[in-house]
């Protein structure tokens, strides 16, 4: 064992350290907030995202980044992050959770990110994955991706004590989805559709209400599915998730990830095994977070922060001048 790997992950001291790097990354793409650049967006949130990491003492690899090395110059999967003094950890980020949202000041752009022990989060390839998402209240496995869309609807509505016209099923707007949707509708269940986001629309579950929604359906990248697991880890809540292979290319990546069961199904403890902590700050105003504000001379954000140890959640207002 290595001196880093002697260190106990300290997630309360941690903790105020990783609302101040999800901090970073919002107010850094902030300014560009309706500018129509998404690239631009996304690079100045990694840029500072990375910065700050750098500044905690951790022992620190991304194993859920902005892509594989040769596709991503800054945060990605492999990359080591921190002083090299302190714990060794994993650490699953996205600095802009929504670029496409930023660049269009659509709501529900976040940064967020996570930290656990090191070996605590799958190593999720660059894929797709089928996720199924519910809120905390509900018996372990109510509802499973085994069952068609429709049944998993009516089940819930009877774990909620009502009818089927009393859910809010989350979705992406995405071509792939035409069946989900049609299907689901044929419940009476309403249906939320998003254009990006599926960090923020699992997330959205575990506050049903606050937000409305009582459940997620749909694919999504497989690397946003651990950090949707990783914040349920902390909110409480349900996830299912299953990887979906277009070609050999992307098996190929599940096997440079480790992956060798091609067909599991990972639950949310699956996908995140240990205590973890998860910080989001909001960019864009929306559901869970409203977005920066500015003021003249002025910059606030808003970061939820939260301890699985604990299930402590935290909602912590960030005021600094505008440079």
């Amino acid at each position: 064992m290595t001196d880093t790997q002697a260190y106990d992950f300290n997630d309360r001291m941690l903790s105020l350290g990783l609302a101040r790097v999800s901090e970073a990354a919002a107010l850094a793409s902030a300014r560009l907030i309706g500018h129509g650049d998404e690239k631009a967006a996304d690079q100045a949130a990694v840029d500072a995202m990375r910065t700050q990491l750098n500044k905690l003492d951790i022992a620190g690899v991304v194993v859920i980044g902005e892509g594989e090395r040769d596709e991503a110059p800054m945060l990605y999967i492999g990359e080591e992050v921190g002083s090299g003094q302190g714990p060794a950890v994993d650490i699953a980020l996205d600095p802009l959770e929504g670029t496409t949202l930023t660049a269009k000041d659509m709501p529900n752009a976040l940064a967020v990110i996570a930290m656990g022990p090191r070996g605590s989060m799958l190593h999720a390839p660059d894929v797709y994955m089928e996720k199924l998402a519910i809120g905390p209240g509900y018996p372990e496995g109510i509802v499973t991706l085994d069952m068609p869309p429709a049944e998993r609807v009516r089940t819930l509505a009877r774990a909620k004590g009502g009818d089927p016209d009393d859910i809010t099923v989350c979705i992406l707007e995405r071509p792939r989805h035409e069946a989900l949707i049609a299907e689901v509708r044929t419940t009476g269940a309403a249906i939320r559709l998003i254009t990006d986001g599926d960090v923020a629309g699992v997330m959205h579950c575990a506050e049903a209400q606050r937000t409305g929604i009582d459940m997620y359906m749909g694919s999504g990248g497989a690397p946003e599915g651990v950090l949707a697991a990783a914040a349920l880890k902390c909110m409480g809540g349900q996830i299912f998730g299953q990887l979906l292979f277009r070609n050999d290319d992307e098996r190929a990546r599940a096997a440079r990830a480790g992956i060798t069961d091609l067909n599991r199904v990972y639950a949310r403890d699956d996908m995140v095994r240990a205590d973890v902590i998860f910080a989001a700050t909001g960019v864009t105003d929306g559901s869970l977070l409203p977005g920066i504000r500015r003021e003249v001379g002025w910059l606030t954000a808003e970061t939820l922060l939260m301890r699985s140890k604990t299930g402590s959640v935290r909602r912590m207002t960030y005021r600094t001048p505008a440079k």
